[in-house]
């Protein structure tokens, strides 16, 4: 081990948690505390790029490295909480000793809201493995209350980590259904997809606790992004399944799918019909309607909604010129 006391601090750090005691990285990471910020970032990163792969190599540092999210440096605590989502993703249960650091963070309104976003980010993938210790009624007010208040980053990542709250235990949302139907309306399309994907987890577990949504799900049908208006149909679809019923609506029998309408669109919208008239019963319709089918497939949609066209955000929609700010004007996302 004395060859790597001649590497830079945040190259003995990697060495360290592939052939170093625990003692040996501890105490490595406690000198990283005092280094000037772009070598806390450094090491952080180079962390994170372990996490991905061999997320049991960090369990032990979790609750230390945890401390860098409060960090007196921004880019370190953004930097932190980053590497905070990156292992809740590869191993949700590893994070658990940092889930009330990383509610707080997402609880205070002074933060940098990219590090809020990345902290509730973080959470929701831990819910799907861990609800109870993640879903207490506070942050499960800090994530819904976001939804009216913050910037379009930070309640695309509220949102989002509503939908794994829900894949979690979806019951864990029985009592938020009214608030979060009343944000179907977002301008972010991301925030309507992912709200929307969670009252259809909700619905699949039990379809009545939709009861009461199918109006603001009906004006979902028109929305511009189809995969809103697939979630939508789905939702509805759910609910026509149960004896609370929704009666056939012109605006989902005016629909148009064809040949080219995005099959996510299009199967969602023969499960609804068929639903209320048992229209097209002859098309397979695997993968609609169960949480399986959301917890598998709904991070590829996202990709797919993400992926902008040429000179447009891909958050907000907003055409950018080629040589534009760094930063989206309408929503400060970074292009």
């Amino acid at each position: 081990m004395s060859d790597s006391d001649q590497l830079p601090l945040p190259d003995q750090l990697a060495v360290l948690l592939h052939e170093g005691t625990n003692e040996e990285t501890l105490a490595c990471l406690d000198r990283l505390s005092a280094t000037e910020a772009e070598t806390r970032k450094r090491a952080l990163r180079a962390v994170q790029d372990i996490a991905v792969k061999q997320p049991r190599l960090v369990e032990e540092l979790v609750d230390p490295l945890s401390t860098f999210l409060t960090d007196e440096d921004r880019a370190v605590r953004l930097t932190t909480a980053k590497l905070f989502v990156a292992l809740a993703q590869s191993e949700p249960t590893v994070v658990l000793p940092a889930v009330d650091v990383l509610a707080d963070r997402l609880a205070d309104e002074d933060e940098f809201y990219y590090v809020r976003a990345r902290c509730a980010e973080a959470l929701g993938y831990v819910a799907i493995k861990a609800p109870k210790q993640v879903t207490d009624p506070d942050t499960l007010a800090d994530l819904r209350i976001g939804l009216e208040f913050d910037e379009p980053e930070v309640k695309m990542k509220l949102a989002k980590a509503l939908v794994y709250v829900a894949l979690g235990d979806a019951s864990r949302l029985r009592h938020q259904i009214s608030s979060l139907a009343a944000h179907l309306d977002d301008e972010n399309e991301l925030v309507r997809y992912h709200l929307c994907t969670a009252l259809v987890v909700v619905g699949c577990e039990d379809p009545t606790e939709l009861t009461g949504t199918a109006d603001v799900l009906r004006e979902r049908l028109a929305d511009e992004n189809s995969y809103v208006r697939g979630r939508a149909a789905e939702a509805l679809g759910l609910l026509a399944g149960t004896n609370e019923g929704v009666e056939s609506d012109p605006v989902l029998a005016e629909l148009d799918i064809d040949d080219d309408s995005p099959l996510f669109l299009s199967k969602r919208v023969q499960f609804c019909r068929r639903k209320l008239t048992d229209e097209g019963s002859g098309v397979s319709l695997d993968g609609v309607g169960t949480i399986e089918s959301v917890r598998d497939g709904t991070d590829n949609m996202v990709e797919e909604m993400k992926t902008p066209d040429d000179g447009e955000c891909p958050h907000c929609g907003l055409d950018l010129p080629e040589s534009g700010p760094p930063m989206c004007p309408r929503c400060g996302t970074p292009r």
